[in-house]
This record gives C-alpha cells, structure tokens and sequence, in this order.
C-alpha cells in the first residue's frame, strides 16, 4: 500500500481489503483497491481503475456508513442501514441494496430521489473530467500512472464496458441467483445455455426461449473473452454464476467441464478473495433429473456450490394459477431431494424460490408452512427458502407481515428474495 498527498486529495494505491465475504454490520471492502479522498468524498476503485464505490465524507451524506457501488452493469446500488429495523432478519444481510430498477423488495424506499446521492454521482463525475489537468510534474509515475487510468474510465468508457460483458455472454443478466447476495452479488456470468423449460406465465425476468445449451466452443470463447475483460481485477474475483435460467439442465458433463475450465482460466485457486462459490439456477425436472453422480462430482469440485430452484408454490390451484406446468407431486419430490442433497453433501447446497402475493390464496400459504415447518423435526440451517414478492401485488405492508409470519414459523432459514440483474 502506499499513500500520496496531491493538493486536497489524499491518494492510496492497492489497499488490501478483507480476504474471505462475510456477514458485518459495518462497511467492509474486499479485494484489492485503490482510493481518492477529497474533503467530501471517499472514491473507490477496482484494479482496472474503474470506479468501484463512493461515500460521502460531509454532514449531509444521509448516513456515515452508507456507501454506493458500480456493478460491471453499469448499474449503481446504493447500501442503506439506516431506517429499516430487520434487515438482517428479511434479508440475510445487514445491508439493504437499494437498485435503480425495479425490483421487488417490499420496501419502498428510493435513495436516488435524495439529492444528497444525485450530489455524490454528479461530484464523481466531475472530478473524473478534471481529474487530467489536476495531475503536476514531478509525481511518482506510479501515482501518475494510476490517475490516467482514473481518467480513462469516464462514463461512457464504463457504458461500453458494460456493453462488451452483455455482448460476450449474449445479453444481459435478468436475475442473478438469490444465493450471490453472499458474495455480495460478485461474480463472473458465464452462460452455459439459453431459455427456459417452463415458461411459467407468472414469471416477468426470464426469456421465451425453448431451452437450449450453448455448445463448448461457445462456453470456452466466453471463458477467453471473460479473462480479457476482467483483466488486472480477476484477481479480485472467487465467485462464477453458469447461466442463464436453467444451467442445471446442461447435464452433469457439460457443467463440470465448464466449472472446471473456468476455475483454472481464471485462476481461482490464486484469487486475493477465497473460498470459490459456484451458482447455478435449475428447475424442478433438472434437480429431479440430475442424479448422484452430478451432485457427488459438485461436491468434490473446488467450489462451494449453491443451486437455486424455483418451486413457486405446492398448492394445485395456485400453480394453475401462475401457469407453472408442473403437478404438486413433482414439487414436494424437489423439495424432498433438496433436502436429502443438502444433508449428504457438505459442499452442496440446495434452495429454494417461493412465491409471495398479496392476492395468493390461503390455501398457497398453507401448502407452504406444512412442507418447511410440519414435514421438518426440527430447524435445518442449510437450504435457504427465498420468498419472491410478485410484480402485480401492491400491498408491501401486508406481504412483509406474511413473510414475517412465514418466517417465524419456518424450520429453514427463510428470506426475501431481492432481484438484482448483471
């Protein structure tokens, strides 16, 4: 690390942040970073230059300990701990992610209307325009070299940038897997087939594809293409989503190979951040198709791997309903092998997608609580159920008494499930 003083900036080149994700109730950074202090804000940034985060240093920042971060979507996410009591308890996380899209968190709180934040965007941006005739001779040419790069990644560098991830993968990231929210929503997307084996008429985030998997020249151009991209910052990288919807159904050969491929391209087992986490999303006929022998070669891979499944309800009316193709049978046989998975692999971990709606009937709940409490002998920390607010409800006082509700009566760790795309 070092530190260098330029006027009013304080300037301190590749910090080292913390090693290993973890649940804090204070700012934690990981990785390493570089950083720009001005007498009103804190800038933050990836190995590549990139902006990263921003905090602000003056009376009128809304709290100390709130920050906003740039995702390579281009995307900025403002994390607030401040005004909500049981955050931790809704979300898993002591942080409340406010995203500049719709989404479907039943909080309405919108920091972007505070000029305060539109303050902090704006101030970035201009520091970053004047940031080149700021720069004297005689600085270290390691300092100098590092506020070119700063320089060089205005917002319409950051935009393409954003462009060419969409571009490498074939579009964007709809929804990530509740799951990264323990990595902080960090990972490398890489799409190992397109579409979905439902078409669920509920859903409103996935494509209309028929399910297809991509074939392994265009798994590895991605994996050549992603390595290039991420550059210099791959080192701060530990965490890979296989998409899109359904990776599971890619079959055991085709997700192993891509797991371990990507893993030595990107040279995990070096990354400054540990412990590799592996996300995938799968349906109900993938998780009841794979078998042991897929689930026993992910147990021994050098991840921790998390599959998300959507099983949206158990009870018969409500999947008419939402046009979920499935009998209940198939949903309480997922349910049940989810089960038996997370307690015979210790590097495996299955969860599972819920619906939440202020219009679902009781029955819907019913079916609920008699599989994640009555089928239970007692409470099972692994295998998160996630409750998915749906888009046409309106009443997010009375969804977040049922979650609560939900929760408190659930024998598995049970969570909303907040959407963020990529």
């Amino acid at each position: 690390m070092e530190n260098y003083r330029l006027n009013n900036l304080n300037i301190t080149l590749e910090r080292e942040g913390a090693r290993r994700f973890t649940k804090a109730s204070y700012p934690i950074r990981y990785g390493r970073y570089s950083e720009i202090e001005t007498r009103e804000y804190l800038f933050q940034f990836n190995l590549n230059g990139d902006i990263k985060y921003i905090r602000g240093l003056h009376q009128d920042w809304p709290h100390p300990a709130e920050w906003l971060k740039r995702t390579e979507a281009d995307d900025w996410v403002y994390y607030t701990a401040g005004g909500y009591r049981g955050i931790y308890h809704t979300l898993g996380e002591y942080y409340l992610p406010c995203l500049p899209y719709p989404s479907n968190s039943v909080y309405g709180y919108n920091p972007f209307t505070d000029e305060n934040i539109q303050n902090a965007l704006t101030a970035w941006n201009r520091f970053q325009v004047n940031l080149r005739r700021m720069l004297p001779n005689g600085i270290p040419s390691k300092v100098k070299d590092f506020l070119f790069l700063v320089s060089s990644r205005n917002s319409n560098a950051l935009r393409k940038k954003s462009e060419k991830l969409h571009q490498i993968i074939g579009g964007q990231v709809s929804v990530l897997p509740p799951d990264t929210r323990h990595v902080d929503y960090e990972v490398i997307p890489l799409m190992l087939a397109d579409g979905c084996r439902y078409h669920c008429g509920f859903c409103c985030i996935k494509t209309r594809q028929k399910f297809r998997p991509r074939s392994r020249d265009n798994v590895r151009q991605q994996i050549r293409q992603l390595k290039s991209f991420y550059g210099t910052d791959l080192a701060n990288h530990n965490a890979l989503f296989l998409g899109n919807h359904d990776a599971l159904a890619a079959g055991h050969e085709h997700i192993c190979m891509t797991a371990a491929e990507a893993y030595a391209a990107f040279d995990f087992e070096k990354a400054y951040v540990k412990n590799p986490t592996l996300f995938l999303f799968g349906s109900v006929g993938s998780l009841l198709d794979a078998g042991d022998h897929l689930f026993e070669t992910l147990d021994q891979i050098p991840f921790y791997t998390y599959i998300n499944i959507g099983l949206e309800s158990a009870d018969a009316a409500t999947l008419r309903s939402i046009q979920k193709p499935l009998e209940i049978s198939k949903i309480e046989d997922a349910f049940q092998m989810m089960l038996a998975v997370n307690r015979s692999f210790p590097n495996l971990e299955i969860t599972a997608n819920f619906l939440l709606g202020d219009h679902l009937s009781a029955l819907h709940y019913q079916a609920l609580v008699e599989l994640i409490r009555n089928r239970l002998d007692r409470f099972y920390s692994k295998g998160a159920i996630y409750l998915s607010p749906l888009n046409t409800s309106y009443d997010n006082r009375k969804l977040l008494s049922k979650f609560v509700e939900i929760k408190n009566l659930s024998r598995l760790p049970t969570y909303l499930y907040l959407i963020q795309r990529l």
